[in-house]
């Protein structure tokens, strides 16, 4: 850049140094003809002042010889005398209209001169750089982004460099070039006069009109100049996903700008028209931080703008490597076990975080179904993007795991129970009796136990074992109760320490902030329906087994399932460093410590313990997780959401006595948590630990994103050769 910038100074200098002596000339010409008028006048008035005085001179000399001095008044002498008197009068006039001539010649080149002086003096720097900006055209190229990569070092988006064909603008004006531009890169020929027609990188940019051409094209082209005028080949850098579909979620895509990124750049980033920033995931989280420095151009042009010649060119400077948290063995386990699970009939959508306790870092972040960002590189058909926003499809753009708000189902009684516990309403000593109906608000309001025949007299470990409703309904009839020395949000509030019902703050966009209903809420969301605003009992009952009004996200039971294991609310993130172009790391991110629950320790035991006695008593969790060499807390929860199936939900931490990863798993009507959701979740904790000790060898391969509402996504060629684009 430097280089061009030089070579482009001294360009300017000589131009500059030519106006100069050019006006350096035309003083010196403007003084000499000024110089010459001057003795011109000086000439004219000598000459007659001469005269003036021959005329005295020859009169005195008649005098003296005694002839009278006084003519005779005789016509002929009349007119003699009046032709002498005349003369007299004629030189004073062209005296007179010398000098004005002299003086106005004199203003003029004095005026002049005074603006050359201003020109040359004052004002030569703004107008050689005036000069500098007519010659010159500064266009700027891409650089190539950052390499984004998972926590031990493996490329999950790369760069790959593509043979790319560019025109110049004014080539959309040769039918001829077009045509052969059509026939040889096999695009129809409107579509190559649109691309060409594009000014959205710049006026004077040369127009992207393919990309990933051919050798053997580029090759023909090289070969074959003086057809193609205007057309020249580049190699350029697109993205690159190495392994498909996997994490596309977590990664996210590019796009072209928008007026919208153009005006809302952030601080220190340079957006160009046509460049490509991140649209979705880290790729826009940390645009600015993954966007290289542009390259530069530096053009001849006439007053048209056709580019005379390349002054200068430097290249672009590749952004900033960005390292996650995510581990893309543990992604791949969970990205493939949720694929495996909804295209063999389990649930039509499914969502999966893995949290580290310590530290808060995403080890795993899976959705199913998913797409390839790779297929968002230079745009989709309208045809595709439409077919990715329909419930059919059943929405793959969409990241649940952070933007997916359901029912919490039994999941949620790890922290209705904790305060229960807090305050006084449940002990490890208290039994309750499971009929499986529950009647604690009136016979007339029954409430059923998802075991229909009861579970007997039960305790508080057995209830959480077992997921017994009626020891968690009868926990919400005594906070009901109490609403009046306690308030009637007291459990809501303590649900809310373990961070639901608002952002877990985690570093993507579109995260959903979930629901936890108190009477305030309810009153405002029916404020036009009157008769519904009423908090009844049965909100409460609804609540503390994680129904009714409740909506959480999967990453926030994650995060409140690692805040059981530790006693501390960490914010979840999935930056991990960045490093510069020479592997110096520039940004590291430091654990963040939201809050810490006011549970009493010994209290939180008594949790833990009971999750813990469902990973190893309940049947069919026990035999899940009986296989593997280490030992989990868990819970299973199964919500009812009205027209649609159960939905399965699973969550975790292990392993039990120290505690590294959570995880919570989510299956659209997938039916039971503990039958379906179980075995999955076993699957992925396993991944983690086992990666996490260094005994995890198996090999990571391409996750193929599957169809779109039941449709195969099209190829990338069908995708280049529409007619219609959509950059998104």
């Amino acid at each position: 850049m430097m280089r061009g910038r030089y070579l482009a100074a001294a360009v300017s200098a000589k131009v500059c140094d030519r106006f100069m002596l050019s006006a350096i000339l035309t003083t010196i010409a403007a003084l000499v003809v000024l110089g010459v008028l001057a003795v011109v006048i000086f000439r004219v008035r000598s000459q007659s002042s001469h005269a003036r005085t021959s005329s005295r001179m020859r009169v005195k000399s008649v005098t003296s010889v005694g002839i009278a001095a006084e003519t005779p008044k005789t016509s002929v002498s009349s007119g003699s005398g009046a032709s002498f008197g005349g003369s007299s009068i004629s030189g004073e006039g062209l005296r007179s209209r010398f000098v004005a001539v002299g003086v106005i010649a004199a203003g003029v080149f004095s005026a002049l001169a005074v603006r050359l002086f201003g020109l040359q003096v004052l004002n030569s720097a703004s107008y050689s750089e005036e000069a500098q900006n007519n010659l010159y055209t500064t266009v700027n190229t891409p650089a190539p982004r950052g390499v984004i990569y998972d926590s031990q070092g493996v490329a999950l988006v790369a760069n790959r460099q593509v043979q790319t064909v560019l025109a110049d603008a004014d080539v959309v004006d040769n039918p001829d070039v077009l045509l052969r531009l059509s026939s040889l890169l096999g695009i129809p020929y409107e579509v190559v006069r649109s691309r060409i027609l594009d000014s959205s990188s710049g006026a004077q940019s040369q127009r992207v009109v393919a990309s990933d051409v051919k050798l053997r094209d580029i090759a023909y082209i090289s070969e074959h100049r003086d057809a193609f005028p205007g057309v020249t080949t580049q190699v350029r850098t697109t993205r690159s996903y190495p392994y498909a579909a996997l994490a596309a979620h977590v990664l996210g895509y590019t796009g072209t700008a928008s007026e919208e990124d153009l005006k809302n750049a952030a601080e220190g980033r340079d957006i160009e028209s046509g460049d490509a920033v991140g649209k979705s995931g880290v790729e826009q989280t940390y645009d600015a931080l993954i966007a290289g420095d542009h390259g530069q151009r530096i053009l001849v042009t006439d007053a048209t703008g056709v580019i005379q010649q390349v002054v200068a060119e430097t290249d672009p400077a590749k952004g900033n490597d960005v390292y996650l948290t995510i581990d893309a063995r543990v992604q791949y386990v969970a990205d493939l076990a949720l694929q495996e699970a909804v295209t063999g009939g389990t649930g039509t959508a499914a969502s999966c975080v893995v949290i580290d306790v310590e530290t808060g870092g995403i080890v795993a972040m899976s959705n199913y179904p998913t797409y390839e960002p790779e297929r968002f590189i230079g745009g989709i058909s309208q045809d595709t993007w439409d077919a990715y926003q329909t419930e059919e499809s059943h929405y793959p753009l969409m990241n649940r795991a952070i933007a997916g708000t359901y029912p919490a189902a039994s999941c949620f009684k790890a922290f209705t129970g904790l305060a229960g516990l807090t305050y006084g309403f449940a002990d490890t000593k208290r039994t309750w009796d499971c009929t499986g109906t529950w009647t604690g608000f009136g016979d007339e309001f029954p409430q059923d136990c998802w075991l229909e025949t009861g579970h007997g007299p039960i305790t508080f470990r057995e209830g959480v074992i077992e997921s017994c409703d009626t020891v968690f309904y009868e926990i919400a009839k005594d906070f009901y109760n109490a609403r009046g020395t306690l308030g009637n949000e007291a459990m809501q509030d303590f649900i809310k320490e373990f961070g639901y019902a608002a952002s877990t703050h985690i570093d993507l966009s579109g995260e959903a902030e979930g629901r936890i209903p108190t009477p305030q809420w309810k009153q405002e969301y029916f404020k036009d329906v009157p008769e519904e605003a009423q908090w009844l009992p049965g909100d409460m009952s609804n609540m503390v087994i994680g129904q009714g009004y409740v909506l959480v996200t999967p990453i926030q039971v994650a995060r409140a399932y690692a805040a059981v294991a530790t006693g501390r609310l960490l914010r979840p993130h999935l930056l991990k460093e960045v490093k510069n172009s020479l592997g110096e790391t520039v940004l590291s991110f430091e654990t963040i410590e939201d809050y810490h629950p006011e549970v009493d320790p010994s209290l939180l035991a008594v949790m833990q313990d009971a999750l813990h006695g469902v990973a190893t008593e309940n049947s069919s969790v026990a035999a899940d997780f009986g296989q593997y060499s280490w030992s989990a807390a868990a819970k299973t929860g199964t919500a009812e959401v009205a027209g649609k199936q159960d939905m399965a939900w699973f969550s975790c931490y292990a392993p039990y006595e120290q505690p590294k990863f959570a995880l919570a798993l989510c299956l659209e009507e997938g039916g039971s948590g503990g039958t379906t959701g179980s075995p999955i979740a076993a699957r992925i904790m396993d991944a983690a630990i086992r990666c996490s000790e260094g005994t995890f060898d198996q090999q990571i391969t391409p996750i193929a994103a599957g169809s779109v509402g039941g449709q195969e996504a099209p190829s990338d060629d069908e995708e280049d050769n529409s007619d219609e684009e959509t950059e998104e």
